[in-house]
């Protein structure tokens, strides 16, 4: 029977030494331990067995590697089963039990807990000093409770009315999506394709929409505006008009109703666009849906009108006229819109403008869809596509000239721009439906217009264009004074009509305001008068930016203007732009003052400003040999001037920082000189002989 306990003990790691010398007396396991192969030794009464509790576990479960090394020495020594056999052959039986229920518990105590595991893993670190690890924290919420869908949009909506929008797709994603796993409504997606688009950021808008579209969400009209704003105010224009196409074809095969508001926002990606045509598509289609011509709706076709450089003054001034038809009141924002196309573009053909705006008032009747608005005149969208488009004026607009027949022909008066309190003779106010009227003694054509003075003059001038706001009802605004400043004849009377205005209307005048009327006055000669301009300026307490002096140098056709300006600019602490500089080199360009280049020059190493390929252009034009000048020939002062700057400006060019790009790449400055500044001088010098 002790040969089981034996046995046990072997599987158990232990030896019968072992536990003689754990629960016996010293002499006893010594008298064990002296056993030979054929004496026999009988367990005595008072032994007992403890068994193992929770105190002594840690001792028990360290004392299995000690013991199972002794084991594995007694299996190898040779006489170590029969040892075994004369120890266990003594034991009694009735302590059998109690000596298996403590092996029995050994067993399982060989095998731990993970839990003691880490106590034990814990502990060893602790003793080498090292720092006990962090438990990964669990997500709290801003607010410490659970948050809805709605707190998260209201959110989303405010950081993006701070300009914070990166925080807002953070809390979107990182709080709400991976935080607190809420599954995200509409809204949530439409407050951030908002905020997306108004920044330009189309493709990440996009990104939102298939996201949604992916979880089972219903877009709504709210966020198909928002999509086709992010496609209009994208920089890239032409990968947002592609997006806006796609996105209307995928609405079209769905035949989802689009809202007005969504109409407009299509409207605004086209007219953005330069795709005036596309517009008309889209009023036409708005129409059939059974939408109302607004406002806005003309706003956004008089916009598509500014993008077209040739015509699109004569293009806006139709917009407008048939607006005033259909009987619609325009605002403060249609009147600075056609400003603009004063400003910015022509008027084209001047037969097909005299036959589209000086002439009877009836309009086609085509097979297009009418809608009557406030007025009772309908929208005839086929009739105004073909007046828009009208390349030549005998081709479709001979119903036009039938009421001029028996008119006596007479040129419009173009050319003389009337003041604010002029009340000189005016050529016709194009913004007056009775004015164009052909009739007998009335203007049936126009002169050429040349300038933006002659397109302001075609609207009254700028007293008539106020005249014809405060008609309406309408006050201008700081928008509008600054267009009139741009459109309007340098000069400091002009400057005082507008101040009065301005104190009239209770306009509160900005920087931007005056900077428009010191270029003017700048790009005309007068030097003075852009300084006059500039003492008013700080009279009225506007302080002066970096543009201000960058419209006052296009004035200084002198060294001597050149060097008091930078001196002022150093007095103010206005550090000397690229700008400021290149149109300092244009003064001195068309003066042909090559000691006037060299100043400029000079100036820009001092303040380390690097050039720009405007300026290398401008450079390479002023170091060029005149066309028939030959060298051999004869020479000249000037033409020596001509050489010593040529040497001075390459001499230049390799001692000039570079300009950063902001590329990832970063070249040594040496190269970059010799791989910007003059390789750029080269391909002027490549284009120039090309086109000569």
């Amino acid at each position: 029977m002790l040969q089981c306990v034996s046995r046990s003990c072997l599987r158990n790691g232990r030896s019968i030494v072992d536990y003689v010398v754990r629960y016996g007396s010293t002499q006893t396991a010594r008298g064990l331990s002296s056993m030979g192969s054929g004496s026999t030794v009988r367990a005595p009464r008072s032994w007992s067995v403890h068994p193992v509790t929770d105190i002594n576990r840690r001792a028990f479960t360290g004392s299995v590697s000690v013991s199972s090394r002794r084991t594995r020495d007694v299996q190898e020594s040779p006489t170590a089963p029969a040892r075994m056999g004369r120890a266990g052959s003594d034991l009694g039986v009735e302590d059998f039990g109690s000596l298996s229920a403590d092996f029995s518990s050994r067993r399982a105590f060989r095998k731990t807990t993970p839990e003691l595991q880490d106590m034990l893993y814990r502990e060893e670190r602790q003793a080498a000093g090292q720092e006990e690890e962090r438990e990964p924290e669990v997500f709290r919420s801003r607010t410490g409770r659970r948050n809805t869908q709605y707190w998260y949009f209201l959110q989303c909506k405010r950081l993006i009315k701070e300009n914070k929008l990166s925080e807002a797709l953070s809390m979107f994603q990182r709080e709400m999506l991976e935080g607190e796993r809420l599954p995200p409504e509409e809204y949530n997606y439409t407050v951030l394709i908002g905020g997306c688009g108004r920044a330009g950021h189309l493709k990440h808008a996009f990104k939102l929409y298939n996201d949604m579209k992916k979880r089972g969400l219903v877009p709504s009209d709210a966020t198909y505006t928002a999509l086709f704003n992010a496609c209009a105010e994208s920089p890239r224009k032409q990968a947002g008009l592609q997006q806006a196409i796609h996105l209307e074809q995928e609405l079209r095969r769905k035949n989802h109703p689009l809202s007005d508001i969504t109409y407009h926002a299509l409207l605004k990606t086209h007219a953005l666009t330069n795709h005036l045509r596309a517009c008309l598509h889209t009023l036409r289609d708005m129409l059939q849906a059974g939408h109302a011509v607004t406002q806005e709706t003309f706003h956004f076709l008089l916009m598509g009108c500014v993008r077209d450089r040739d015509t699109g003054f004569r293009q806006a001034l139709q917009v407008y006229r048939q607006m005033l038809r259909m009987g619609i009141r325009p605002d403060v924002q249609n009147y600075n819109l056609l400003l603009r196309a004063a400003r910015d573009c022509g008027i084209g053909n001047p037969a097909v403008a005299s036959a589209l705006l000086l002439t009877s008032d009836c309009g086609q009747e085509g097979q297009a869809v009418k809608v009557r608005g406030q007025g009772s005149a309908p929208l005839d969208v086929d009739a105004l596509e073909s007046q828009l488009f009208t390349q030549h004026p005998d081709n479709d607009l001979s119903h036009h000239n039938n009421d001029a027949t028996h008119c006596r022909e007479q040129e419009a008066p173009i050319g003389s721009l009337p003041s604010l309190s002029g009340t000189s003779s005016h050529p016709p106010n194009l913004l007056d439906l009775s004015v164009g009227r052909a009739k007998e003694g009335g203007v049936v054509s126009l002169g050429v217009v040349s300038g933006m003075f002659d397109r302001l003059a075609l609207m009254g001038g700028a007293q008539g264009f106020l005249d014809k706001m405060a008609t309406a009802g309408l006050c201008p605004d700081i928008r509008t004074l600054t267009l009139l400043a741009d459109t309007m004849e340098p000069g400091i009377q002009s400057l005082h009509s507008l101040l009065a205005v301005a104190k009239q209307h209770g306009v509160k005048l900005d920087a931007a305001f005056y900077n428009s009327v010191i270029r003017r006055a700048a790009r005309a000669g007068d030097l003075q008068e852009a300084k006059a301009v500039m003492c008013a300026m700080q009279e009225r307490r506007v302080r002066a930016d970096v543009r201000t002096y960058g419209s006052l140098a296009l004035g200084c056709n002198r060294q001597t203007d050149a060097l008091q300006l930078l001196g002022d600019m150093q007095a103010a602490g206005v550090q000397p732009s690229v700008q400021v500089f290149s149109a300092l080199i244009g003064c001195a360009s068309r003066r042909l003052d090559y000691v006037y280049l060299r100043l400029v020059l000079r100036a820009m190493r001092e303040h380390n400003v690097p050039p720009n390929d405007i300026i290398i252009t401008q450079l390479e034009h002023a170091s060029q040999y005149p066309p028939n000048y030959n060298q051999y020939k004869f020479r000249n002062t000037y033409l020596s001037q001509i050489d010593g700057f040529r040497g001075y400006y390459h001499q230049w060019l390799t001692t000039m920082p570079a300009q950063e790009t902001g590329g990832p790449e970063r070249v040594h400055p040496a190269e970059t000189r010799q791989d910007g500044h003059q390789q750029a001088a080269a391909a002027v010098r490549r284009h120039r002989k090309q086109h000569s």
